[in-house]
């Protein structure tokens, strides 16, 4: 994707490189390691009844003096593509298409990373579509105090979480391996 201004081309490029990380240690992810729960209370992703996997629960809320819960990796790729990337779609750009049932998410690791990857395209074609003017001027619309805020601040939050929530996934990975499972 050529893209000429400066400062989306490098917003951009690093959205690049840290993609090229996160899928790089995705790949050959299994069915047992995406569902893998490190503990017994581990948040994840469920079948109901009418067979469709939905999130054991959207933000875990932090209670003081207990631990935060552990999540699997496919909450967590659940989090970074439907709940982040499809979210600021969804909330912060007009050209919104049918996503289908938000609460809805792959049981199979293969088609949680297809997932991923497609929420990632939306976002990242929507940035590039920007241009410099407009990733540095107020976003306009969304909830909360977003609509004030410029749409660099919603791409370095992206970041953020992608970073961090892919981060947790390469440890989920290593740990999975040394449990001998």
């Amino acid at each position: 994707m050529a893209v000429q201004d400066t400062v989306t081309r490098d917003v951009l490029a690093i959205f690049k490189g840290v993609r090229s990380r996160l899928f790089e240690r995705l790949e050959g992810l299994t069915d047992a390691e995406y569902l893998w729960e490190p503990v017994g209370d581990s948040l994840s992703i469920r079948p109901g009844d009418d067979g469709v996997f939905r999130v054991d629960e959207l933000i875990p809320e932090s209670v003081p003096g207990v631990p935060d819960p552990v999540t699997t990796i496919a909450w967590r790729i659940w989090h970074i593509g439907n709940l982040c990337l499809r979210g600021y779609v969804i909330y912060f750009f007009e050209d919104v298409p049918d996503l289908g049932d938000r609460d809805a998410w792959p049981g199979t690791a293969k088609e949680g990373v297809q997932a991923l990857a497609e929420d990632w395209e939306r976002f990242i074609s929507r940035i590039a579509g920007l241009g410099d003017k407009r990733l540095l001027e107020p976003i306009g619309l969304g909830p909360g105090g977003w609509a004030g805020e410029t749409y660099l601040k919603l791409v370095l939050h992206a970041l953020n979480e992608v970073a961090h929530h892919g981060g947790e996934i390469g440890l989920l990975r290593d740990l999975y391996l040394r449990e001998g499972a």
